[in-house]
């Protein structure tokens, strides 16, 4: 695919081109109960026309990561104390931040979960969307909204030259979410990174969000980087996944792979706790505990204290990813090669997340 940028130049993705690989990320907060580590040695990549989901419950590290190498991190009190995030071969951490900010923007974007707190409620949602064309590509005003109409059109906004002059309160939550993605999407990036983009959305907006982004994506060979906690968005729009628990990545696989058997038990315990019809009448599989605060993260491996597999072994030193098949990593002692886990029927995966 070709990608116009407008008089400056084209770029060509090839399919399957690494992207944006971030490698050894660790990124520490300062605390009034000290240096805390948020995000430890974490490393992943994502190809074009590839979708990486980064899945893991909340405080696992999975926002704080793509935060720090998009350079939104508030710093302090965060601080980058290692690794690298290259777009196309390029250090997104060792650049000065005004050309960080011609990345990303541009060549990278970003969707958040919250729309109405995204979107500036005192503009009409085509001036912000035009803006994007203005800053970045030179247009004028009046050519500018015309292409801001033709991005809610392409993101199925209905009566889109009508609804330009519209402001944010006046969409449903799911039309807000599309025009983010039209604001995202309007420069053509090679990376859309979506931060939860379904969250708080009902199922059947969910899916058509969802829908909306894979089209998308088909059109324009980019890459997709997905923040979830939902299992079920996992199952219905991934490639590849990378499990985080406590600031590390604990399993690494092909999305398929990975939902039909999960091999790090952590990652076993998350698919296990998926509600589904089946289970009317039982209680629902849960993980005992809860995930450990930065002050309270155990020694050795972070999940031994909720694990069923713990042994004495496990409270010595931190796991490192190890193979354990074809394109499969995991952080787990007691799991050194590709054993069955816990089978979940795809009828669950499709019907609940996490």
């Amino acid at each position: 695919m070709t990608i116009d940028l407008d008089g400056r130049g084209t770029r060509s993705l090839t399919p399957g081109e690494v992207l944006l690989e971030v490698e050894n990320l660790s990124v520490d907060f300062d605390t009034r109960h000290g240096r805390l580590r948020a995000v430890d040695g974490v490393s992943w990549r994502v190809r074009a026309g590839e979708t990486l989901a980064i899945l893991g419950e909340s405080g696992s590290g999975k926002s704080v990561s793509v935060q720090a190498l998009t350079g939104i991190l508030e710093m302090p009190p965060g601080r980058i104390v290692s690794g690298t995030a290259r777009y196309r071969g390029d250090d997104l951490i060792a650049m000065e931040a005004r050309s960080r900010r011609r990345v990303v923007g541009d060549r990278i974007t970003m969707v958040f979960q919250d729309s109405l707190s995204a979107l500036n409620p005192v503009q009409t949602v085509g001036r912000q969307i035009a803006e994007c064309f203005e800053v970045h590509r030179g247009l004028s005003r009046r050519e500018a909204m015309r292409r801001a109409a033709e991005m809610l059109d392409r993101v199925r906004i209905p009566a889109a030259r009508q609804r330009v002059k519209d402001y944010p309160h006046e969409f449903s939550g799911g039309m807000r979410q599309r025009v983010m993605l039209a604001m995202a999407l309007a420069l053509d990036p090679d990376v859309l990174i979506a931060d939860e983009p379904t969250t708080a959305l009902d199922v059947t907006v969910q899916a058509q969000v969802l829908e909306l982004i894979a089209d998308l994506q088909t059109d324009r060979q980019m890459g997709v980087v997905l923040i979830t906690h939902d299992i079920g968005v996992v199952a219905d729009v991934a490639d590849t996944v990378v499990v985080m628990y406590a600031g590390h990545v604990v399993e690494r696989a092909a999305a398929r792979e990975l939902l039909d058997h999960p091999v790090h038990p952590y990652t076993e315990g998350l698919l296990g706790s998926i509600p589904s019809a089946d289970l009317k009448g039982h209680d629902l599989p849960t993980i005992p505990g809860t995930p450990p605060s930065l002050r309270t993260v155990p020694s050795g491996c972070a999940f031994r204290t909720r694990c069923p597999l713990t042994v004495a072994e496990c409270a010595s030193a931190v796991p490192p990813l190890i193979p354990v098949g074809p394109g499969r990593e995991t952080a787990c002692i007691r799991r050194t090669s590709e054993v069955p886990g816990v089978t979940i029927p795809h009828s669950r995966l499709a019907a609940g997340g996490a």
